[in-house]
């Protein structure tokens, strides 16, 4: 399960340094912990990992963290509560667009402002603020990044995602695994 990170963070590594002072990206700085997105069967699965590995006070607490939050988004959850999957009706991706976007992660500390589950973070914050590749090939970054950039030096800070095929391998045999098939949020594997 572990095989695939070591590859992303060097992605990452490489993206961040040919990146330099365009990216804002420093501990403490978390607008991208604020909003809820989609994570994969395979991070949820690394998040327990993580949680179940952490101590007992921090698990505790980002649990806590967790539970107040899923209270808060119960209502307008765009898929099955009971389960945890997003988009389980053909609306729903619309409706997530808008959804819960004030709402901090809950493995942020909130006294920090840092991950409490740093190492086992799913693969989208671990690619967040460099030059990335989104599903209609656009190429994205951090608002907070690349503030006034030439687009040339953007495209030359693009982060590689060849191992994109190896995370979709690690997905599916999460799903097969824990029998979900689909996405979730980060609130949903931490409960």
């Amino acid at each position: 399960m572990d095989e695939l990170f070591p590859i992303v963070d060097a992605a990452l590594a490489s993206a961040a340094q040919r990146s330099g002072e365009w990216l804002a990206c420093r501990p403490g700085c978390n607008q991208c912990c604020v909003g809820v997105f989609a994570i994969s069967q395979w991070d949820a699965a690394r998040l327990r990992a993580g949680l179940a590995a952490a101590d007992k006070g921090v698990a505790a607490r980002i649990s806590e963290r967790a539970a107040a939050a899923l209270d808060r988004m119960r209502t307008d959850f765009p898929g099955d509560f009971a389960t945890g999957l997003l988009f389980t009706a053909p609306e729903h991706e619309d409706v997530f667009e808008e959804f819960a976007n004030e709402e901090p992660c809950p493995v942020l500390d909130p006294a920090t402002g840092t991950c409490d589950l740093y190492a086992s973070r799913p693969v989208q914050c671990r690619t967040f603020g460099p030059p990335v590749r989104d599903e209609d090939e656009n190429l994205t970054v951090c608002e907070l990044c690349f503030v006034d950039a030439p687009a040339e030096e953007v495209e030359r800070c693009e982060m590689d995602q060849s191992w994109r095929a190896a995370e979709e391998a690690l997905v599916a045999e999460a799903e097969t695994r824990s029998g979900l098939h689909g996405p979730t949020i980060v609130a949903f594997a931490v409960r």
